[in-house]
């Protein structure tokens, strides 16, 4: 799907596997990550704490242009209602992966566009539901070793590493877990267009 001059994509993220997600399927695009302060509303349910921050990243990049369609977007991993967000230190990382191992969490990934000349915006939520198998201590200081975990909500990533040997079963949208639910953004900015 190619975009037209005037409806060029601009990407509000510094992620990789987004950034991936979109090549993959033909799109292409510029990067302008935006700068937004990830603090949850007290009493925010996880759903309304990923939509709005989707939505705040599109809109704080979608005023540094004039025109053009900007896609935000935030990934989150809930574990009984906790929100595991990207670890800060290695220690907080051996944390989460060993709160998640033998048990079932869900991922949910909301992405918003914001057509720069109209102002008009859409907001979808992706979601899946991902049981980790019980892990060893010895394979998770491996993982974390790695550094890979450093830069992914709920400390791992299914997509391209060991991350993806911790986890025994899948239900929902796969791409929701990488980062963004593809089919849902395809469908979007189709109807934007």
């Amino acid at each position: 799907m190619q975009r037209t001059a005037n409806q060029q994509l601009i990407l509000a993220s510094s992620s990789p596997r987004r950034r991936g997600l979109l090549t993959q399927i033909g799109l292409q695009f510029t990067v302008d990550p935006p700068n937004v302060e990830e603090v949850r509303y007290q009493g925010e349910s996880p759903v309304d704490f990923v939509r709005r921050l989707s939505l705040q990243k599109a809109e704080s990049v979608a005023t540094r242009h004039s025109s053009g369609l900007v896609l935000g977007s935030d990934t989150i991993v809930v574990l009984e209602d906790e929100i595991l967000g990207k670890p800060n230190s290695t220690e907080e990382a051996y944390a989460m992966l060993s709160l998640l191992s033998g048990k079932t969490h869900m991922v949910y990934t909301s992405f918003s566009i914001v057509d720069t000349a109209t102002k008009k915006s859409e907001t979808d939520l992706g979601e899946a539901q991902v049981t980790f198998r019980k892990l060893e201590e010895d394979e998770i200081r491996s993982y974390i070793a790695t550094g890979s975990p450093m830069d992914k909500a709920g400390s791992y990533g299914i997509q391209d590493d060991l991350g993806a040997v911790f986890v025994q079963r899948i239900n929902g949208d796969y791409y929701t877990v990488v980062g963004l639910p593809l089919m849902k953004v395809y469908l979007a900015l189709r109807s934007m267009r």
